[in-house]
């Protein structure tokens, strides 16, 4: 695993836990962490199983359109074996997320985002078609918005923010979430590339 990908991933998983304008201690964002990747992990499966279970009650009283929630269980299933294997990742993640250059890069991301968050919604929000930033699911959210403060205020090349956040939405979101973070990102980019062009 790369540091600075585990930061993002530090970064992301402690950006819910942490009271915005608060100074952070390092280990209290480790700790933060790693108590929503275990709590990821329980909820997905969690919700594996009751989609099991609902899949097995439709089988037995209606066979022939069981194919739908049969469908629905394997989807769930899928994404709680993804979530397992990350898990086995677990003791190797903790021991580079524990480095400092990690979590100070990871800081770094989270205390950009806090300082330009209005700018930074209001990029997003003029990049994004149709979608109000508010109903985006958290993690979509949090991800295009450390990725855009990375992207805008960082400096990083934005192929590599985008590559890094599209990896993270196959971890930690919906089977086509990293399509339409690939797809937002793009647009937050050329809307902030034109905005800048065009200042004088």
């Amino acid at each position: 695993m790369q540091p600075r990908r585990v930061a993002r991933e530090l970064a992301l998983l402690g950006l819910s836990q942490m009271s915005p304008g608060k100074e952070v201690a390092l280990e209290d964002l480790l700790l933060a962490a790693i108590r929503t990747l275990t709590q990821e992990l329980e909820d997905t499966l969690e919700q594996a199983s009751s989609t099991l279970k609902r899949a097995y009650e439709q089988l037995e009283l209606h066979p022939a359109s069981a194919q739908a929630h049969l469908h629905e269980a394997m989807e769930a299933t899928r994404t709680a074996i993804n979530h397992l294997g990350t898990a086995t990742h677990l003791p190797e993640w903790v021991y580079l997320a524990g480095q400092a250059e990690v979590q100070q890069f990871a800081l770094q991301l989270i205390q950009t985002w806090y300082a330009h968050r209005q700018a930074i919604d209001d990029l997003m929000q003029r990049g994004i078609k149709g979608w109000q930033i508010q109903r985006l699911h958290r993690m979509e959210r949090d991800i295009l918005r450390l990725a855009t403060a990375e992207m805008v205020f960082l400096g990083t090349p934005v192929q590599i923010v985008m590559n890094e956040a599209v990896e993270l939405a196959k971890r930690y979101c919906g089977e086509d979430s990293y399509r339409f973070i690939n797809g937002t990102l793009r647009q937050i980019y050329l809307v902030h590339r034109a905005e800048t062009t065009a200042k004088p």
